[in-house]
C-alpha cells in the first residue's frame, strides 16, 4: 500500500529523510513542504534525481499558519516535523485535527513534553505522533535500548555523540551543522539524567571527561541538554543509571563556558544605547554567520558503553557508529544520522508498528530493530561485548 509522507521543513535534516523515504519505503509518495518555495522545489528535484523517479511533489506552507498546514496536510498519511523545536506542539495539535501522524525532531525536552501531553486527543483521533526522532536525542537513545536489550541486567548507560568537522580549525574546532538557536539550547538550560535510580538535573557544560575514538583520537565529552529526552523518565525504575554527553575537540568546552558563564546567553533584556535586546538573541545573531563561515565536510562519532550482567557474569557492551558526510549523495553526516533516523521512526509509524496516541521516543521502536535498520543504510557500526568471569 502507498503511503505519502509530509516533509515540512526541506532543508538539511528534511532532504536527507525524505531521500531515506524514497529509497527504503514501498512505493511512497513524499510532499516536500517549506516556507520558501524555491527550496521546497529545489530540494524535490534533488531527491527525484538521486532516486531515479519522481517521488517527491514540492509544496509552499506556513508552518505557523493553521489554515496553510492543514492543507498541507490533507492526504498525508504522516508529517515529519523537521523545523525549529519550538513549532513541535503547534503542529501536533493541526496533526491531530488533520488526522495525520506525525514525528519530530525535538530538541528540548520541556518542550516535547509538551507535544506528549497531547496523548488523549492523539488517541481519540487514532493518531500516532513520536517526538525527537533524529540523532541525540532519538538515535542515541535506541542505541542505549540496544545495550539494556542484550543485558540480563542493565546498571549503567552512557551516551557519547558529536558531529564534528573532518579538518577542524581553532580555535571552536568545530562546524556548525544545524541553526545557533539549536546549538546553545543544548550548551545552555540542564541535562535529565538517571544516577543511582533517580532523576536529577545536571548543569551544562560540567563533567568534563576524556575518552578516545579510533579514527580521532584523544577528544573531550561533556554535559548537554537534550540528548537523553525522555529516556530517564521511562527507564527509572529499570536501569540505576542512564546519561548522555557530547563530543568536542579537546578545548572546545572551555570556551563555550566562557560565553556561558559571562551572562552572553542571558534571555532577559539588556539595555543598549537606548534599545533593549536579549543577549542570547545578539550571540545568535552576530557569532552564527561567524561559525557558518567555516565551510568543511563533517563527520560523526557515536558511543554508547553499557555495563551490567549477562548469563550470570560481569558484562560490558560498547557500541561505536562512525559516519563521514556522504561523496555520492552530498548528503552530510548530520543530515544522514538525523535524516535517516527520523525516516526510519516514521515508517515504522506509518507501517503500523506503533501504537496510538503520543508515544515516547523509546517505546516507539527496540533497540535492536533500529540498528539494524541503520546497517542497512550502510552505517558504519561496531559491536563489541565483554563478559568477566567470576566463577569457576
Amino acid at each position: 500500500m502507498q503511503n505519502t509522507f509530509a516533509i515540512l521543513g526541506s532543508g538539511m535534516q528534511g532532504t536527507a529523510a525524505a531521500y531515506d523515504i524514497a529509497k527504503f519505503a514501498q512505493e511512497p509518495k513524499v510532499f516536500m513542504g517549506d516556507v520558501s518555495f524555491d527550496q521546497a522545489r529545489k530540494n524535490a528535484e534533488r531527491v527525484n534525481n538521486l532516486i531515479g523517479r519522481e517521488v517527491c511533489i514540492p509544496h509552499e506552507v506556513n508552518a505557523l499558519d493553521e489554515v496553510s498546514l492543514a492543507r498541507f496536510l490533507e492526504g498525508a498519511d504522516i508529517v515529519i516535523s523537521c523545523v525549529p523545536y519550538w513549532m513541535h506542539p503547534h503542529i501536533a495539535k493541526v496533526a491531530i485535527n488533520s488526522i495525520t501522524d506525525m514525528v519530530d525532531l525535538g530538541g528540548n525536552t520541556d518542550i516535547t513534553m509538551r507535544t506528549l501531553d497531547l496523548d488523549l486527543e492523539a488517541k481519540e483521533n487514532e493518531v500516532t505522533l513520536v517526538p525527537d526522532t533524529g540523532l541525540a536525542p532519538g538515535l542515541v537513545n535506541n542505541v542505549g535500548l540496544y545495550m539494556i536489550e542484550n543485558l540480563d541486567e542493565c546498571h549503567s548507560v552512557k551516551l557519547y555523540c558529536g558531529v564534528l568537522p573532518q579538518n577542524p580549525k581553532p580555535p571552536f574546532n568545530y562546524k556548525l551543522t544545524f541553526n545557533m538557536e539549536g546549538l546553545v539550547t543544548e550548551y545552555d538550560f540542564e541535562a535529565i539524567a538517571l544516577r543511582d535510580g533517580k532523576i536529577i538535573k545536571v548543569p551544562t557544560l560540567t563533567e568534563l571527561e576524556h575518552l578516545h575514538i579510533d579514527q580521532l583520537g584523544d577528544m573531550e565529552a561533556f554535559v548537554t541538554s537534550g540528548g537523553t529526552s525522555t529516556a530517564p523518565y521511562t527507564l527509572e525504575g529499570k536501569v540505576p543509571n542512564y546519561e548522555y554527553k557530547t563530543i568536542r575537540f579537546p578545548g572546545h568546552c572551555h570556551l563555550m563556558k566562557i560565553f556561558k558563564d559571562f551572562g552572553l546567553w542571558r534571555e532577559d533584556e539588556v539595555e543598549v544605547k537606548g534599545g533593549k535586546v536579549r543577549p542570547k538573541d545578539v550571540f545568535n545573531k552576530v557569532f552564527g554567520p561567524e561559525l557558518e563561515k567555516f565551510v568543511d565536510d563533517d563527520l560523526c562519532a557515536v558511543r554508547g558503553v553499557g555495563v551490567g550482567i549477562k548469563n550470570g557474569q560481569p558484562s560490558r557492551i560498547q557500541v561505536d557508529i562512525f559516519d563521514k558526510q556522504c561523496k555520492e549523495t552530498g548528503f552530510t553526516s548530520m543530515e544522514r544520522l538525523t535524516g535517516f533516523s527520523t525516516s526510519i521512526i516514521a515508517q515504522e509509524v506509518v507501517q503500523g508498528n506503533v501504537p496510538k496516541g503520543a508515544v515516547r521516543y523509546e517505546n516507539a521502536m527496540t533497540g535492536t530493530a533500529f540498528l539494524r535498520e541503520l546497517h542497512r543504510r550502510g552505517i558504519d557500526l561496531k559491536i563489541q561485548q565483554t563478559t568477566e568471569k567470576v566463577f569457576g
